[in-house]
């Protein structure tokens, strides 16, 4: 067998793009709720379009999402009929402190969530719990600047003193933050940043970074004091660069893109900036604030595994003449020998296994796959007893051909893999546009990109299939 007996299977969700009830549970406004569906999302999630509030004439898909906050216990049935023994959720920042800064927890927040991991207990799933995916109250924004203020590392800890006290025996994983180097690239999005004319958007992205790498630091300390059974990971944005062609100037480059993202891994896994880090704050004419206690702290508690999302590799030259993915957060060259999803994601199931030696060489760390995916489009067809489905062939083959480089790197390279969690486990609307059209899971959501539609969950093709891969512990693999 490739995988331990104990293998972590499951699916993956995040509370802002399924969860919705915004105005319920006492819970607050958040950036991811203020963030548009339409031409003026990525302007908002880039952080250079100022929107703190509803506005008129919008539609908000996260105020909604897929109504899992009503829906729970009949989604997390579905996940046991699957088979799951992970499922991978977050918190809401806002339905736990709905300002952020408040002094004392919602209680309606904290009991909503202890009755999701019980309910997750009651079939035998272990919850992995993201602490932050990319949510942070909007109180904390117009108040402090967001993570560009060192009291949010105050405030985060706070918040995951509370957690991992509430919460200690029902949840035993944790990830800090969610692909914490999509500050980079979508800073509004990943962190809450807005940028004011004249301020320097890379010193203030980076500042940011810092102060998150500091809570993450914390964060593993409260945990590991409060229960020793807790394991907290990090959770990065991977998948490798590939230079264009072999002209060196395109190795740099590669290689400069890949440092990029690794460097939060590298102090998160390490304790500590590297020196190639320190050297570009240095050219940036940025000095972290870094007191002598928080250095400690990141020194000492690191995390205790690698968790990362993977959908492709990038591609990246520096020449000018060569045509251009039409990926989201990351756009880069388009590689000639992969084929693409219908957003433009390039499909390369070889690159995980890549990907996966790349991880567990630099950090000697259990790794474990908490996104993996394919968007699609899918069409909703009756199944012949009364209700329906999607004949989705085209998803089961593409987590076949990465369950089977995930298999390579366990089971021929010595990789030390804790589990895999699909994105998207039941259909949600989609972070980077918004979109429900944009579909990855295993359960059909009977929802349209305008928010329309009745809620209805209906198993897809993929949802026998995924059943089979767990059953036989990622043994059979065939339709």
């Amino acid at each position: 067998m490739s995988f331990p007996k104990n293998f972590l299977w499951g699916g993956a969700t995040a509370a802002n793009q399924c969860e919705g009830a915004y105005k319920e549970g006492g819970r607050g406004l958040a950036n991811v709720d203020v963030t548009p569906h339409g031409e003026q999302r990525f302007p908002v999630m880039l952080g250079k379009r100022k929107m703190l509030q509803l506005e008129e004439g919008y539609y908000y898909p996260a105020l909604q999402g897929i109504d899992f906050y009503h829906h729970y216990k009949e989604d997390i049935a579905l996940f046991a009929e699957m088979g799951f023994r992970t499922f991978r959720l977050s918190i809401a920042w806002s339905r736990i402190f709905p300002n952020g800064d408040d002094a004392q927890p919602n209680e309606e927040g904290l009991q909503f969530y202890e009755n999701v991991f019980k309910e997750c207990r009651k079939y035998g799933i272990e919850p992995l719990v993201t602490i932050t995916h990319f949510d942070c109250p909007v109180h904390l924004i117009k108040e402090y600047g967001g993570w560009k203020n060192y009291k949010l590392v105050e405030f985060y800890k706070r918040l995951v003193t509370v957690l991992f006290t509430r919460f200690k025996g029902l949840v035993h994983y944790w990830l800090t933050f969610n692909e914490i180097n999509i500050i980079l690239h979508l800073p509004f999005m990943g962190a809450g940043l807005v940028f004011e004319e004249g301020e320097d958007e890379q010193k203030a992205k980076y500042l940011s970074a810092h102060h998150e790498l500091e809570a993450s630091a914390w964060a593993v300390k409260i945990a590991h004091e409060t229960d020793a059974e807790n394991r907290v990971g990090c959770m990065m944005a991977a998948g490798d660069y590939y230079p264009y062609c072999c002209m060196p100037q395109d190795i740099w480059e590669a290689k400069m893109q890949d440092r990029a993202n690794m460097m939060f891994i590298d102090v998160q896994a390490r304790g500590y900036y590297p020196n190639y880090a320190k050297k570009m704050f240095e050219r940036m004419g940025l000095r972290l604030p870094l007191s002598k206690e928080d250095e400690r702290v990141m020194r000492e508690h690191t995390v205790d595994f690698i968790g990362f999302s993977y959908y492709s590799t990038r591609c990246i030259t520096t020449r000018d003449d060569v045509a251009q993915t039409e990926g989201n957060a990351f756009k880069g060259t388009k590689n000639p020998y992969l084929k693409a999803s219908e957003w433009g994601w390039q499909i390369d199931p070889l690159g995980l296994r890549t990907t996966m030696n790349t991880l567990y060489d630099r950090y000697q760390k259990p790794l474990f796959i908490v996104e993996n995916g394919l968007g699609a489009k899918d069409e909703l067809i009756p199944d012949g007893n009364g209700s329906f489905t999607v004949d989705d062939d085209y998803r089961i083959a593409y987590l076949r051909e990465h369950i089977k480089a995930m298999k390579a790197a366990v089971e021929e390279d010595g990789v030390e893999l804790w589990g895999y969690t699909p994105w998207g486990c039941i259909d949600l609307v989609s972070a980077s546009t918004g979109e429900m059209s944009k579909r990855y899971g295993f359960i059909y959501t009977d929802l349209d990109d305008a928010g329309k539609g009745t809620f209805a969950r209906y198993k897809k093709k993929s949802f026998a299939w995924y059943q089979k891969v767990i059953a036989s512990n990622g043994e059979d693999l065939e339709d």
